[in-house]
């Protein structure tokens, strides 16, 4: 198993090797787009820019889907053929529920006058949202399995057998 399909195991995808390769580019889709959206916000300290993320945080924490996924599924993966996104794992989804609450602390000090606590909280989300785009390495859904496994919580990641 390779880095990649490691890290993708630990947000909860059971992909075989074939189908992450093939949905490489798909499975950075979401992040990308919220990364750039997000460094627009912090470029030009816009309290209503991310905080009007924050409900697409919400629904892609909550449910099944990103919405930025319906992009890739409806749009730009005919184009090129490839597969829909399967629908996001929990511990996916729990990643993005801290990074919806992380946007809401940004966007509410830049409404509330204090731009530069929400620039140091902006310049920590940066890199972590722009490691999971590019390496698929998802500090949240990693803590999480290290904190649920400590609990005796966690739930076995199931990686398919390719042989």
């Amino acid at each position: 198993m390779s880095w990649t399909e490691r890290n993708l195991a630990v947000q909860g995808y059971c992909l075989t090797g074939e189908e992450a390769h093939r949905l490489r580019w798909a499975l950075r889709l979401p992040n990308g787009l919220c990364l750039m959206l997000v460094l627009l916000g912090l470029a030009l300290q816009s309290a209503v820019l991310l905080l009007a993320l924050v409900p697409i945080g919400a629904v892609a924490g909550w449910t099944r889907r990103h919405p930025f996924d319906l992009i890739w599924n409806y749009g730009l993966r005919h184009l090129s053929g490839a597969p829909e996104l399967p629908p996001n794992p929990t511990p996916r989804r729990h990643a993005f529920k801290l990074g919806t609450i992380w946007l809401l602390a940004i966007g509410l000090l830049f409404a509330l006058g204090q731009p530069t606590a929400a620039l140091i909280l902006g310049a920590i989300l940066l890199p972590v949202c722009g490691l999971v785009t590019l390496t698929n390495f998802c500090i949240p859904s990693t803590l999480l399995g290290i904190w649920s496994r400590r609990r005796g919580t966690a739930v076995p990641t199931q990686v398919p057998d390719t042989t």
